[in-house]
């Protein structure tokens, strides 16, 4: 397993400690969980991929048949002590458990390259994949499984390459579509990792605009930040021809421009086959000395020149990317501890069990008495923070107390505006306000909350109008009372009529309340506690209580509107004072008409400042007589009048009492208030073992769960410990 010097010298010392890194971490076993920087040969089908890698490695693949384009081939070159070289299948996820095991267990080491092929043939067998071209035997061409070769040696640099399957471009008799579409799979795999460099091969026979690996490198990497063009057998070219020249323009960058730029190889022909490295080394060099391909800068042709360039290369992208690594490291790390987290402590006895379901308990209640209260301390209230207040964000739903109050209020307001059957128009009387659409709402930041349903604007009734429903309503009702005055038992009708639609707004509100907490303990619990244990707890404890809860309210909601759908019975001496304001807005409607009408702006000549002036002169007598003359004789107007009055009084009156009872008697007392005391501590030690063991055992998912978070942040802590020691280095 010998090496020429110039692989030896691969890498400077500064280079194999940035480069060691990488190989630790991957020793740990993060290339699973995080992209690492990585050198992937790829290209279209016979264009040279693997001659390029045998010679940047200096490994003899097998060059009688395909068996490295067959599948994705991992070359991971390690210092050691000795010489060894170990070949591993990594198997493909898709494939049944049994097949995975297999494929894992092989496991074989050789000391000499020459049994380099037996070993290939042996996993290819491994993999299902048919060994000849002429096999009769119906088995797939090529394979996801990846084949791991492990290459260690004392002058061997810290370096992993990959070798992709060539993209195929049609099908042929021994290649399926489905072989086609695979080689595309793996091929995007790879080359759309972030942190992987591109070494995209193509041959120089045959028109690289038909080669689509360059379609595909540019997809994605579109500012070709981190593909290398590799141009291969540029000596099957003619000599001075229109195809040399377009091919030395794209070796300049002239053409399809990549950011790190182009090289130009000349693998060993059919004849120098059996050449050492040493004989292809000289031989290129001959080329390229001779060839039209000697105008190329020196640092752009040539095996040895290319070594130098993807070291460098690789080392600054390595340098680079290690502060993202560590990002994205520490990421996955707190994921993994997070998701631990929440499985918590082993529960495989009733006591574990016990012991878990208490501090889950005591979590819930300390969180959800802080939400009802609105003291909102703590990671929970504030590790989501977003400005804008909407119910589908997280950060909304865990301020419960905050949305409560948001909704009572749209409640009340919905109540005012919306409430009432009739929109009244009253001479003299203030207007009762109407829902509008409030463009402000759009500037503030509130948004995709739980609105109260409208049941309808109000139909808007003039003056006159009012009065004839008023008229109607006082004829069915009249009992013995003298004319001029109203049966007083008609200010009730008059007021079931106008709040119709209160028992509809106060029962959609009270729903809505409910299930915005219904919200909200699933989201605490979920934060809480594992899936399975939510669904658990949720279906024996949480469910039916929130339902009792709900039907309990319904039940105080109906007393209440059969409160309202009796008399009316008021103490308030708001109702007298609105009476009286409704007759003195009307007098005075009448006074401001009678002194409006009465009054004359007569002309006056100044002799003094030669003007004509005007000013006001009020016919007093005038006034008296218009004034009196308003009042209606007419006796059952003026009882439409009066019992209208005492109706809107009484409306105003009861309509706060009702919003207030309804926000406290029935959305505090049965909706928000107690909802800690539904899963507390003292539930918890209230319930039997087999209660306790039913709700928190932890099934086998959860153990192979467990068991896979512990074992990646044990890799993760590894490589968080690697990064943090070379990341503090002074080289860095």
């Amino acid at each position: 397993m010998n090496t020429t010097i110039s692989l030896e010298g691969l890498q400077t010392d500064e280079q194999r400690l940035v480069l060691d890194t990488v190989a630790d971490i991957r020793k740990c076993g993060l290339e699973s969980i995080l992209s690492l920087p990585q050198l992937v040969v790829c290209g279209d089908q016979s264009a040279g991929k693997s001659s390029v890698l045998e010679a940047l490695t200096e490994i003899p693949f097998p060059r009688n048949d395909n068996l490295c384009t067959r599948f994705a081939t991992e070359i991971i070159l390690r210092r050691a002590p000795l010489d060894s070289l170990t070949i591993k299948v990594i198997p493909d996820d898709q494939r049944p458990s049994a097949e995975q095991e297999s494929m894992k267990a092989f496991n074989e080491s050789i000391s000499d390259f020459s049994d380099l092929p037996n070993l290939m043939e042996k996993a290819m067998n491994l993999m299902g994949l048919s060994n000849s071209s002429t096999s009769t035997i119906l088995a797939p061409a090529f394979a996801k499984d990846v084949l791991s070769i492990e290459i260690e040696g004392p002058t061997r640099p810290q370096l992993t390459l990959v070798d992709l399957p060539g993209l195929i471009q049609t099908e042929t008799k021994g290649v399926t579509k489905s072989d086609v579409e695979m080689v595309k799979e793996i091929t995007h795999h790879y080359v759309s990792q972030p942190r992987t460099i591109c070494l995209a091969v193509i041959a120089a026979t045959n028109d690289y605009a038909n080669q689509g690996i360059l379609t595909k490198v540019r997809e994605v990497d579109p500012e070709g930040e981190r593909t290398l063009g590799i141009i291969t057998k540029p000596d099957r070219l003619p000599s001075g021809s229109g195809s040399e020249s377009a091919f030395l323009n794209l070796a300049r960058n002239e053409d399809i421009f990549f950011k790190l730029g182009w090289h130009v190889l000349k693998n060993r022909s059919f004849e120098e086959a059996s050449s050492s490295f040493m004989e292809r080394n000289a031989s290129e060099d001959t080329y390229f000395n001779k060839s039209n391909f000697k105008v190329l800068p020196k640092e752009c042709v040539g095996i040895e020149t290319l070594r130098s360039r993807l070291s460098l290369l690789l080392f600054e992208h390595v340098k680079r990317e290690l502060p993202r690594l560590k990002e994205d490291l520490d990421k996955a790390l707190a994921e993994a501890q997070s998701q631990l987290g929440l499985l918590g402590n082993r529960r495989a006895t009733p006591e574990d069990c016990r012991v878990f379901m208490a501090q889950l308990s005591l979590d819930y209640y300390e969180t959800c008495k802080a939400a009802v209260n609105g003291h909102y301390e703590g990671e929970y209230f504030n590790h989501k923070s977003d400005h804008i207040f909407a119910i589908s964000s997280p950060a909304t739903i865990c301020r419960l107390r905050a949305v409560v109050q948001y909704m009572n209020t749209g409640f009340s307001d919905a109540l005012r505006t919306n409430g009432h059957k009739y929109q009244i128009a009253r001479k003299g009387a203030a207007p009762v306000e109407v829902a509008v659409p409030d463009e402000a709402s759009s500037e503030a930041e509130i948004e995709d909350l739980p609105t109260i349903s409208q049941p309808g604007v109000p139909k808007k009734l003039s003056s006159s109008a009012a009065l004839k429903w008023v008229e109607q309503v006082l004829v069915r009702t009249r009992g013995r009372e003298l004319a001029g005055n109203f049966n007083p038992l008609v200010i009730g009708e008059l007021f079931w009529e106008q709040s119709t639609k209160w028992q509809q707004l106060a029962a959609d509100h009270v729903d809505k309340v409910a299930q915005v907490c219904t919200q909200f303990l699933e989201a605490l619990l979920l934060a809480r506690a594992p899936k399975d244990i939510f669904s658990r707890l949720w279906a024996s404890h949480i469910q039916d209580s929130l339902k009792e809860r709900s039907e309990t309210a319904a039940r105080e909601l109906g007393m209440l509107v059969e409160d309202i759908q009796n008399y009316p019975i008021n103490y308030n001496h708001y109702y007298t004072d609105t009476i009286k304001k409704q007759r003195q807005d009307r007098q005075k409607l009448a006074f401001t008409k009678a002194i409006t009408d009465a009054t004359s702006h007569p002309k006056h000549y100044n002799v003094v400042t030669k003007e004509y002036a005007t000013y006001a002169n009020v016919d007093t007598e005038q006034v008296i007589r218009q004034y009196s003359q308003h009042i209606d004789p007419n006796m059952e107007r003026h009882s439409c009048e009066e019992a209208l009055d005492c109706m809107i009084a009484i409306y105003k009156v009861s309509q706060k009492t009702f919003v207030a009872n309804v926000t406290t008697q029935v959305i505090e007392r049965h909706i928000v208030r107690g909802l800690e005391q539904i899963f507390s501590p003292l539930t918890v030690s209230m319930m039997k073992d087999a209660e306790v063991e039913a709700v928190a055992s932890e099934p086998p998912s959860a153990k192979r769960k467990r068991e896979f978070l512990a074992d990646r942040i044990e890799k993760l802590k590894k490589g968080h410990a690697i990064l943090k020691k070379v990341m503090g280095s002074a080289t860095l």
